[in-house]
């Protein structure tokens, strides 16, 4: 009698806590089905910064915090070059949209699938949630085909530009 009491109680507990974090609802992207995505999705961390993973209700998601404060997509198709912010973050570079602060939507540039991760920077930093983080280790697994450029840059073998006017021969 005690084991099926200790038994049911274990469950009402199990029930409860879980009832405390439902599942985070969200859309899957485009091509959320495409097997790199599983590689990262398999990946993904219990946390970040701090903050706990939650159950999501889409293939190739996840998201952190409670409210939840970090969503991570996979699936996107690769953006084309931008003159938005690009910023390369242990070895992943990322294209940075500020449209919605405080909220950043970062997706990866030069990945094939992109990956979008949106931040919710009144608890977390977006810094945090992608240096040094597991995170940031399972979207390096995909395949990298291009990365963020200095606008300012000389294209290798070329002089870099200069101002004023040149000596003539």
């Amino acid at each position: 009698m005690n084991r099926r009491l200790a038994a049911v109680s274990c469950l009402a507990a199990v029930v409860a806590l879980t009832g405390c974090a439902p599942t985070v609802h969200l859309e899957a992207a485009p091509r959320a089905n495409d097997p790199l995505c599983a590689e990262v999705s398999v990946r993904m961390p219990d946390s970040v910064s701090g903050l706990e993973r939650r159950w999501t209700d889409a293939q190739a998601t996840a998201a952190w915090g409670e409210p939840t404060a970090v969503i991570l997509s996979c699936g996107y198709d690769t953006p084309a070059p931008t003159t938005q912010q690009c910023v390369t973050i242990d070895g992943v570079d990322w294209i940075v949209d500020e449209s919605e602060r405080p909220n950043l939507r970062m997706t990866t540039y030069g990945r094939e699938p992109a990956v979008q991760v949106y931040v919710d920077t009144t608890v977390v930093s977006a810094d945090a949630v992608l240096a040094g983080s597991a995170l940031g280790s399972a979207v390096s697994t995909l395949p990298r085909a291009a990365q963020c450029t200095d606008p300012d840059a000389a294209p290798e073998g070329e002089d870099a530009p200069t101002t004023g006017t040149q000596p003539e021969d």
